[in-house]
């Protein structure tokens, strides 16, 4: 009998835990086959360990992971895919914005398409501002004009994924993981499928501007060099305007048509446009160096407090 393990990381979730298990829980007890539930317990700070601790301890398909501190989304999801040992993983958030009734769909949708993963697309995004609707659009078309790598539009975390992508995925060493691009690098054979998305039943969004705009760096840096070739182009540009610059100078001094003494501002102008080109392009290359930086201190993604359930 083929196992469905389905994969939840929590961070301060206490409001929304008990009612996302009881829903997730009984669409799994529909299903034909083995199931579990993998939650990862992000260093919450608030009642959510204990919570989920209440919960594994009646039921032993739910297997915890807690985290010693807060290591983040992307380092959760990798944890519940390499404590997985099912055939078949769904990732999912614990605040029903990803509704676990749509699991039944999900499964039967890929077995007719004979695929190894499935990425859920959102057609809508219920009640959210018009702000993180247009900037989530935004990030995903230019990621596609930026990345080798082409990605799905509209699409997070909630995704099937079966064990020939987990087994790819856990060989991947590096630490800064932006999760979605990375299943796609994957490759083998990925479809959509589309979904209303729903609003939280409960709390805040784990995901505010400054974690968003992180977020999408780390997708940038690691799945593009083209911030880099822009600031070679910017920097050529500069060299060019230098140029020009120069020859028009020179040329004025020679045939009189203009007075370098007198232009203070074009001079004062200038300078701050290279010193700017100057600083852009010492901040990517800083940037692309601290994520080596970050890989080859080689210390661990997270680290493991406690686990319930796992063997």
């Amino acid at each position: 009998m083929s196992k469905l393990a389905i994969i939840i990381p929590c961070y301060n979730e206490e409001e929304s835990l008990t009612i996302s298990y009881s829903r997730t829980k009984e669409v799994l007890n529909s299903l034909d086959y083995a199931t579990e539930i993998i939650y990862i317990n992000d260093g919450s700070k608030d009642r959510t360990r204990e919570i989920l601790d209440e919960i594994a301890a009646t039921d032993s398909s739910v297997k915890i992971i807690h985290f010693s501190r807060n290591f983040g989304h992307q380092s959760a999801v990798s944890a519940g895919i390499k404590y997985c040992n099912a055939d078949r993983a769904i990732i999912m958030d614990v605040d029903l914005q990803d509704p676990p009734e749509l699991i039944p769909e999900i499964m039967n949708f890929c077995d007719k398409e004979q695929a190894n993963g499935v990425y859920c697309v959102r057609k809508s995004r219920e009640k959210e501002s018009w702000f993180k609707q247009y900037s989530a659009r935004l990030f995903y078309r230019m990621m596609n004009r930026m990345s080798e790598v082409k990605f799905p539009l509209d699409t997070g975390d909630f995704r099937l994924i079966d064990r020939k992508i987990m087994n790819e995925f856990n060989l991947m060493p590096e630490h800064g993981k932006y999760i979605r691009g990375l299943i796609s690098w994957i490759g083998f054979k990925q479809v959509p499928f589309y979904f209303e998305r729903k609003n939280r039943i409960a709390g805040e969004t784990k995901y505010p501007l400054n974690k968003m705009i992180g977020f999408a760096s780390t997708a940038l840096l690691y799945f593009s060099k083209k911030p880099l070739r822009i600031a070679i182009g910017l920097g050529f540009l500069a060299v060019v305007i230098g140029i020009f610059l120069a020859i028009w100078v020179l040329l004025g001094k020679l045939l009189g048509f203009s007075n370098a003494e007198t232009g203070w501002t074009s001079i004062i102008t200038i300078v701050i446009f290279f010193g700017g080109v100057q600083l852009l392009t010492i901040g990517v290359l800083g940037q692309y160096i601290g994520v080596l930086f970050d890989e080859i201190k080689n210390r661990p993604e997270y680290i493991v407090d406690e686990v319930r359930n796992l063997k």
